[in-house]
Formats: structure tokens, sequence, C-alpha cells
């Protein structure tokens, strides 16, 4: 174990009066002690940039309109972070923390998204800095209406290699039922797979501060997993829970990493870029691609949604709606209208060029 990274939610920074660092200020004194005792590389994924905005703002509610939630989050962004850096200069013996603000945007672009991962390896080589990753929501419009901050500590934790994502909330893992409303709710302390069966047991929050819930914690997971990484979902309200995770006694959800992680060109293809739009395949279609291993080609397309450019990244779906893959494509959303159902041979004839046979090559696609 070298590199860990640790998301903590909202539900750990928050009390009945609105911010409260008593359970963080815990984590932080375990988590300086294991790197000093274990040499670890840490990273911090920390939700609560709004819920501290609007504890300092005096605000009830979470704010429903899109710039007073971005107006808090500037405010509150800077109070948490704070918050962390007297902490680690308290806890730390000389360790330090580092703010990293991220948008779906960072990830998109190649160039940004290779650079993020050189400045938290270089942040990691000072030996004496934490960095510290939230969303940039003050200025991110589309994340602070549908991101959350599981799925991209996920991300982060392909993009920089690391060797376990812990996700820490206010439950012990996942349950085969809300254990909230069902005392007898059965706790699952190791999933294989994350299939449909899985999913299924998962609920979106009801926390009023809160982005986000075990649905969310699932899809991180299955990103991780997929990239090579063991995922591990506890409660950081229990004492020395990050130690017990790593010695193996926490009472916890693992998810086993896959056996073949993917290469970080895939990552990027399937979990960095925001996909544009989605392309519905038929039965033969979706066959070449699972089980045949083969590039998607126009005479499979039965149908294109979303407006985007040729090298956009787009979702593959069979006819049940079901995502299967992820890719680049060649050719534009107008374009793919105009081709859909047609062999590769008929694509000059149709656009007055063929600039490629695939629609999305081999090499840019990945199975989901």
């Amino acid at each position: 174990m070298k590199t860990l990274v640790i998301k903590i939610g909202t539900t750990l920074l928050t009390g009945k009066q609105g911010f409260d660092g008593r359970v963080v200020e815990g984590l932080v004194k375990e988590l300086a002690a294991l790197k000093r005792e274990r040499n670890l590389d840490i990273l911090i994924v920390s939700s609560g940039a709004i819920g501290c905005g609007m504890n300092r703002l005096g605000l009830k509610e979470r704010p429903k309109l899109l710039p007073l939630k971005q107006a808090t989050a500037a405010v509150g962004q800077a109070q948490l972070m704070h918050f962390y850096q007297v902490l680690f200069e308290t806890y730390g013996d000389g360790l330090h923390t580092a703010q990293v603000l991220l948008t779906s945007s960072d990830l998109d672009d190649r160039h940004r998204y290779l650079n993020i991962r050189n400045t938290i390896h270089t942040l990691f080589s000072l030996g004496t800095v934490i960095p510290v990753v939230n969303e940039n929501d003050s200025v991110a419009t589309d994340e602070l209406r549908f991101g959350d901050n599981d799925t991209l500590s996920a991300r982060v934790a392909a993009k920089i290699d690391a060797d376990m994502l812990i996700i820490l909330s206010d439950v012990d893992g996942l349950y085969d039922r809300n254990p909230t409303r069902h005392k007898d709710a059965k706790h699952i302390p190791l999933v294989e797979k994350i299939d449909e069966s899985i999913v299924a047991l998962a609920e979106d929050t009801s926390i009023a501060t809160s982005v986000g819930g075990m649905k969310t914690k699932l899809d991180a997971a299955r990103i991780a997993c997929a990239s090579g990484l063991e995922t591990v979902i506890a409660n950081g309200h229990t004492p020395g829970i990050v130690r017990g995770v790593l010695d193996g006694t926490a009472r916890c959800t693992r998810f086993g990493a896959s056996a073949n992680g993917l290469s970080h060109r895939k990552r990027w293809i399937a979990f960095g870029r925001a996909a544009k739009g989605a392309i519905e395949i038929d039965d033969g279609a979706r066959k070449a691609l699972v089980t045949q291993g083969r590039s998607l080609l126009a005479a499979g397309i039965k149908d294109v949604t979303g407006l985007f450019d040729m090298g956009a990244a787009v979702r593959i779906r069979d006819g049940s709606g079901k995502d299967i893959a992820c890719g680049l494509v060649n050719y534009s959303s107008g374009e793919l209208d105009r081709i859909k159902g047609c062999k590769s041979s008929e694509i000059q004839s149709i656009l007055g060029r063929k600039d490629f046979d695939e629609v999305v090559h081999r090499d840019n696609l990945v199975l989901l």
C-alpha cells in the first residue's frame, strides 16, 4: 500500500447546528499518524464547501438557484480549506495541505488531464503535503447540478494510480436494504462484481446539504474497480476506521479490483470525459462489440441522441437502453443521423466524403 485516496462526505462535516468538524478532526489525527508510520501518499477528496458556506452565511436550507449555490460554495471553500490547514498543522508534525479544485472540463482535455496527474504526483514527492481535492463548484455549472464527489474521488484515484479508494460516510457500507428504514437489514462485507442486482440495492440521499447517496458510491466503486483499484465504503464516525480498513479489521464493504485494469488512456475515455450524447445499436452490433472485440460501424446504429462533434465521448446503448460501452466518435451527431443503418461503403455517397470506416474504432472504445 503506497497511495491512498480518502473521500470525506458531507455527512461527516455537518451536525445539527450546521458545520461540525469534530469527526474530521479525529480523521486528520489518524491520517497524519498513518502517513508518518507507513510513509503513505494520502489524498483527500472533501465535500462540504456548500455546507460550510451555508453555515457561514446563516442559511437554513441548501440554495436552489444556481448563482446562490455557487456563491455559497465560494464562501464555504475558503473556510473548508482553512479548517484542513489548521488541523494538519496542529496534528501533522510539519504536514501541509494543498488545494486542488477541478471541473469536468479539466478531465475532458487530455493535456490538462495529464497535467493534473503530474501536479498531484509532484505534491506527493515533496513528502509533507496532503492534497485536498474538491469540485470547483463556484464556476462549474454542470458539476453543481449533476456532479458528486464520490465519482470525482474515483476518477482522481484512477488517474493517480492509487492503490485504494476509501469512501467515508455515515454508514458501515452496503446493505441489502436501507438500514435506517429496516432494522433487519443485512450488511454486505464483500462485493466481487457490481452488477444490476447490486445497483438495485442503492438509494439516493435525503440529506439537505448532500449530493448523491449509495447510488453514487456504487458508481464510484465501479470506476475505481475497473481501473484496478480496491474500493471500500466505510463509516467515518467509527474511531480508527482508516487504520481498521488497511488492517482488514473494520466493518465495511469492500469491492474487488478488476484483474485487468484499464490503461490510462482507456480510463480517460471511459471516465475522464463527460459524455455528449448516446448511440443506440442493434443486437448484431452489440454482439460484435461485446463478444467479438470489433469496432462500431454505421450499419449497427439505430438511433442517435444529443448534439456532438467528431471526437466527442458518447455512450453506446443496446436496445433495452443499457449503456454497454463508451467511445470517441469519428463523425458528428448530424452526420451519424444521415449514415445510421448504412454500410460503410455507402458513407462516401451520403456525406460526400469518408474519413473512417468505423464510427467508433475499437482502440477508442471501452466496454462498461
